[in-house]
């Protein structure tokens, strides 16, 4: 049975897996409340966990160092409170080998190798190569359901990320090759991105230890 997750631990996680948003995104990242979430923002602020900055015309929030520790001891106790770190744990392990294949994707729907340059900047001109680079996503996608469910039966927050990829993956298989890997919109890579610094987060993990 899956359980929710509390107020400001969602608002707070929210900051720490998009990196840097305003307050409709966080708020729209769990369908929250934008005003309740403003207030929470301001709170964590108060206490040193966030931090709003604006430049070139974009202002948005993001964690600060305590903040990120905050977030993790929160994180923590509830995996602890719930009892299904090892369920966590294992969809984590499942998750690490298609981690690996996203990323080669990723690279090679932005590189395609010529004669003499193997970092030949991939111009789309080939759309073999391309299809292949969606044929290999398409997999990504029907193994990531199951692992998916799976969290999502453990925490609410956890749902969603599967329909996002699979929502990013028709738009680019329709011809829009920057949901693949575009930062500005809601690509097969930003979710993907986001889905692994929800697991390492919550597991108290390392990107840089991992595997």
């Amino acid at each position: 049975m899956t359980r929710d997750s509390p107020l400001d631990l969602l608002v707070l996680h929210a900051v720490r897996i998009t990196g840097f948003a305003d307050t409709p995104v966080l708020a729209h990242r769990y369908g929250l409340d934008a005003a309740e979430t403003k207030e929470v923002l301001r709170d964590a602020q108060a206490r040193g966990w966030v931090e709003h900055t604006a430049f070139a015309g974009t202002e948005g929030w993001s964690l600060t160092e305590t903040g990120r520790a905050e977030d993790e001891r929160r994180l923590a106790a509830e995996l602890a409170r719930i009892g299904d770190a090892d369920e966590v744990g294992d969809v984590y392990r499942g998750f690490l080998p298609l981690n690996a294949l996203l990323l080669q994707a990723c690279t090679d729907w932005q590189l395609r190798p010529a004669a003499g340059d193997r970092l030949a900047v991939n111009d789309h001109s080939d759309p073999d190569w391309d299809a292949g680079v969606l044929s290999e996503l398409a997999g990504i996608d029907r193994a990531l359901t199951p692992l998916a469910d799976r969290l999502g039966s453990v925490l609410t927050r956890f749902r969603g990320y599967n329909e996002r990829f699979t929502a990013a993956l028709a738009r680019a298989r329709a011809g829009e090759g920057a949901w693949v890997d575009g930062t500005d919109v809601d690509s097969c890579h930003r979710v993907w991105f986001e889905l692994h610094e929800d697991l390492i987060a919550t597991l108290g993990l390392d990107r840089h230890t991992e595997p």
